[in-house]
């Protein structure tokens, strides 16, 4: 479950950086992984008999993988809850892929709303970069709800903002 308050958002160094492309990839990984929507995948049927932590599953089981037990796993995340581009970037600034970075299903089959999702958050990586947004004037950031309403998806209650333009 999405915990608001041990939820650290990207630094004005971080969204500067946008346009160094390893680094914005870092940034779409980060993002996709920290804020995923989707905590449960679509049901996958298990290929082979199997054992998965000590439990039997037969060859045919419908499975449905939650998808945010690896994306927040302490053991394979060093700050699974904070806004951490090095998550996905090496000693000299690369891309690294990881294995365990699961926010569009795992199995062999790809989400077919990948590229959108990633062309949205370069969208929006490229708003960050030209506007600062605020709540709007008598509201504070503490009074800003976060708490994702739980159905499928996760989604947050609509809320208003101010985009003020960075000089």
């Amino acid at each position: 479950m999405f915990h608001p308050g041990r939820f650290t958002a990207p630094s004005q160094k971080e969204i500067d950086q946008v346009n160094n492309l390893p680094y914005t990839d870092a940034v779409i990984h980060e993002t996709q992984r920290l804020a995923n929507i989707v905590p449960m995948s679509i049901p996958h049927m298990t290929r082979r008999d199997m054992h998965f932590n000590g439990y039997f599953i037969k060859k045919g089981t419908c499975i449905f993988p939650l998808l945010m037990s690896v994306l927040w796993d302490e053991v394979e995340w060093e700050k699974p809850h904070t806004f951490n581009c090095e998550h996905f970037l090496d000693e000299c600034g690369r891309l690294i892929k990881r294995d365990v970075f699961l926010s569009f299903s795992p199995g062999f089959r790809v989400c077919a709303g990948e590229s959108l999702a990633r062309m949205k958050i370069l969208f929006f990586a490229s708003l960050l970069q030209h506007f600062r947004f605020t709540p709007p004037p008598g509201v504070s950031e503490d009074d800003l709800d976060l708490t994702p309403v739980v159905g499928f998806t996760l989604n947050l209650n609509p809320y208003k903002l101010c985009a003020v333009k960075r000089l």
